[in-house]
This record gives C-alpha cells, structure tokens and sequence, in this order.
C-alpha cells in the first residue's frame, strides 16, 4: 500500500527563467535536453493555485494513452473493439455539439471498384 506522500507528483525548483517582451518563455537548454523538447514543441499550460505549470504536450497524451490501454486491459476490451466504436462515437459527438450540422448529410462520392 502507497503512503499518501508517495502518490504526490514530486515538485523540484529548477530555476528562474524570465518572461520575454511577446510573452515568451525560454526553458533552460539542460531542461530541454532531458525532456527532448525541441523549437515548436507543443506545451499544456496549467493554473495551479496562484502558479503556472507547463507540460510537454507529448508527455501529457503518453499518459493518456497508457491510462486508456491499463483500463482497457482491465476490462478485457481489445483495440479492434475500441475501434468499431469510433465512428458511432464520432457520430453521436459531432451531433451534440455541432447540431447544424446534422441536417446536412455529407455527400461523397464513393471511388468505384475496378
């Protein structure tokens, strides 16, 4: 059994770093190395109580995808069965928030088989 303190994220000051005259923010090259972020690299930007935490995009859906697979795994769903759900779900999504849109039925022109 994890203690309570185990289960907290662990939190390291890494430094300063300085809020450029257009808002940019520059992470130290040592921080960028390890993390492998490179120019462009797509950050989250969270508010935690009166701070900002930023996290590699990549790193956020890598979790994402492993909390998704354990679950799955869990439940005995396979990927093939994820998979034949996506276009009802595509559907019903779609339909909730863009309802225009579902009086329209897409026309495309399926490519004949030779």
């Amino acid at each position: 059994m994890t203690s309570r303190s185990d289960s907290l994220l662990p939190v390291a000051y890494l430094g300063t770093a300085r809020l450029g005259e257009k808002g940019h923010i520059t992470v130290p090259k040592e921080y960028r190395d390890a993390f492998a972020l490179e120019a462009g690299a797509p950050m989250s930007v969270l508010q935690l109580g009166s701070g900002l935490v930023l996290v590699p995009e990549q790193a956020r859906f890598r979790e994402l995808c492993e909390r998704v697979a354990r679950a799955s795994a869990s439940h005995g769903i396979a990927v093939r069965d994820i998979l034949q759900t996506l276009p009802a779900t595509r559907e019903r999504v779609c339909a909730r928030h863009y309802p225009a849109l579902g009086a329209q039925k897409p026309t495309r022109k399926r490519p004949t088989q030779k």
